[in-house]
Protein backbone atom coordinates (compact mmCIF):
# COMPACT_ATOMS: atom_id res chain seq x y z
CA UNK A 1 0.00 0.00 0.00
CA UNK A 2 1.79 3.00 -1.25
CA UNK A 3 -0.66 5.74 -0.41
CA UNK A 4 -3.48 6.75 2.10
CA UNK A 5 -6.48 7.21 0.81
CA UNK A 6 -8.53 10.30 1.20
CA UNK A 7 -12.10 9.53 3.01
CA UNK A 8 -14.10 12.54 1.35
CA UNK A 9 -17.18 11.30 3.21
CA UNK A 10 -15.15 12.68 6.22
CA UNK A 11 -13.07 15.61 5.16
CA UNK A 12 -15.72 17.29 3.55
CA UNK A 13 -17.74 17.86 6.71
CA UNK A 14 -14.63 18.80 8.36
CA UNK A 15 -13.64 21.50 5.81
CA UNK A 16 -17.46 22.67 5.97
CA UNK A 17 -16.94 22.90 9.57
CA UNK A 18 -13.88 24.92 9.76
CA UNK A 19 -15.05 27.42 7.20
CA UNK A 20 -18.41 27.39 8.89
CA UNK A 21 -16.46 28.47 12.16
CA UNK A 22 -14.43 30.96 10.75
CA UNK A 23 -17.14 32.51 9.10
CA UNK A 24 -18.88 32.76 12.23
CA UNK A 25 -16.05 33.43 14.31
CA UNK A 26 -14.69 36.62 12.49
CA UNK A 27 -18.35 38.35 12.33
CA UNK A 28 -19.15 37.05 15.38
CA UNK A 29 -19.84 40.84 16.98
CA UNK A 30 -22.18 41.77 14.51
CA UNK A 31 -23.79 37.97 14.55
CA UNK A 32 -24.53 38.28 17.84
CA UNK A 33 -25.95 41.60 18.36
CA UNK A 34 -29.04 40.26 15.96
CA UNK A 35 -29.93 36.89 17.30
CA UNK A 36 -26.88 35.93 20.22
CA UNK A 37 -28.73 32.73 20.78
CA UNK A 38 -28.96 31.10 17.38
CA UNK A 39 -24.96 31.71 16.65
CA UNK A 40 -24.66 30.38 19.84
CA UNK A 41 -26.13 27.02 19.26
CA UNK A 42 -24.38 27.26 15.43
CA UNK A 43 -21.51 27.66 16.93
CA UNK A 44 -21.69 24.60 19.07
CA UNK A 45 -22.91 22.32 15.93
CA UNK A 46 -20.07 23.34 13.92
CA UNK A 47 -17.93 22.38 16.95
CA UNK A 48 -19.48 19.07 18.07
CA UNK A 49 -19.96 18.21 14.24
CA UNK A 50 -16.45 19.11 13.83
CA UNK A 51 -15.16 16.96 16.84
CA UNK A 52 -16.79 13.58 15.78
CA UNK A 53 -16.07 13.96 12.04
CA UNK A 54 -12.59 15.30 12.50
CA UNK A 55 -11.98 12.30 15.53
CA UNK A 56 -13.12 9.63 12.35
CA UNK A 57 -11.22 11.17 10.15
CA UNK A 58 -7.84 10.94 12.28
CA UNK A 59 -8.33 7.55 13.10
CA UNK A 60 -9.13 6.60 9.56
CA UNK A 61 -5.61 8.31 8.42
CA UNK A 62 -4.20 6.39 11.85
CA UNK A 63 -5.54 3.12 11.15
CA UNK A 64 -4.21 3.46 7.24
CA UNK A 65 -0.77 4.63 7.89
CA UNK A 66 -0.30 2.02 10.81
CA UNK A 67 -1.27 -1.06 8.36
CA UNK A 68 1.18 0.60 5.78
CA UNK A 69 3.81 -0.62 7.91
CA UNK A 70 3.45 -3.77 7.20
CA UNK A 71 3.61 -3.02 3.53
CA UNK A 72 7.75 -3.67 3.20
CA UNK A 73 8.70 -3.71 -0.16
CA UNK A 74 5.57 -1.12 -0.95
CA UNK A 75 4.06 -3.02 -3.70
CA UNK A 76 0.35 -2.28 -2.62
CA UNK A 77 -0.18 -6.02 -1.55
CA UNK A 78 0.54 -7.89 1.41
CA UNK A 79 2.42 -11.22 0.82
CA UNK A 80 4.85 -13.66 2.78
CA UNK A 81 6.34 -12.07 5.38
CA UNK A 82 4.10 -9.01 5.28
CA UNK A 83 1.46 -10.98 6.84
CA UNK A 84 1.19 -11.71 10.64
CA UNK A 85 -0.77 -10.88 13.73
CA UNK A 86 -0.35 -7.68 14.23
CA UNK A 87 -0.65 -7.13 10.36
CA UNK A 88 -4.19 -8.88 10.68
CA UNK A 89 -5.14 -6.74 13.88
CA UNK A 90 -4.16 -3.18 11.56
CA UNK A 91 -6.35 -4.78 9.49
CA UNK A 92 -9.08 -5.48 10.65
CA UNK A 93 -9.07 -1.85 12.80
CA UNK A 94 -9.32 -0.45 9.81
CA UNK A 95 -11.71 -2.53 7.57
CA UNK A 96 -14.28 -3.46 10.44
CA UNK A 97 -15.35 -0.09 11.55
CA UNK A 98 -18.02 0.88 10.08
CA UNK A 99 -19.03 3.25 13.08
CA UNK A 100 -16.81 5.37 11.56
CA UNK A 101 -16.97 5.18 8.72
CA UNK A 102 -21.19 6.34 9.52
CA UNK A 103 -19.78 8.82 11.78
CA UNK A 104 -20.80 12.01 9.25
CA UNK A 105 -24.37 11.00 9.67
CA UNK A 106 -24.61 9.93 13.23
CA UNK A 107 -22.44 12.98 14.13
CA UNK A 108 -24.85 15.55 12.16
CA UNK A 109 -27.99 13.94 13.89
CA UNK A 110 -26.32 14.05 17.46
CA UNK A 111 -24.62 17.39 17.03
CA UNK A 112 -28.06 18.48 15.60
CA UNK A 113 -29.87 17.70 18.72
CA UNK A 114 -27.56 19.09 20.90
CA UNK A 115 -27.81 22.16 19.37
CA UNK A 116 -31.34 22.22 19.13
CA UNK A 117 -31.51 21.62 22.58
CA UNK A 118 -29.34 24.54 23.53
CA UNK A 119 -31.20 26.70 21.09
CA UNK A 120 -35.02 25.93 22.82
CA UNK A 121 -33.18 26.06 26.21
CA UNK A 122 -31.09 29.39 25.47
CA UNK A 123 -34.88 31.04 23.98
CA UNK A 124 -36.63 30.00 27.23
CA UNK A 125 -34.09 31.51 29.34
CA UNK A 126 -33.93 34.92 27.02
CA UNK A 127 -38.26 34.74 27.40
CA UNK A 128 -37.73 34.16 31.10
CA UNK A 129 -35.71 36.93 31.84
CA UNK A 130 -37.52 39.47 29.37
CA UNK A 131 -41.09 38.46 31.56
CA UNK A 132 -38.63 39.37 34.54
CA UNK A 133 -36.74 42.32 33.33
CA UNK A 134 -40.75 43.67 32.72
CA UNK A 135 -42.05 43.55 35.91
Amino acid sequence: MEHISVPYHLLIPCLICIIGLCIICFNLKKLLVKNKVFWIAAITFFTIYLFIAGSALYDTYYYEWSLNQYDLNKDGIFSGNEINEDQKKAMQNLINDSGRNFSFITGFIFALIVSSVIYLSGRLISKNNKIKNAH
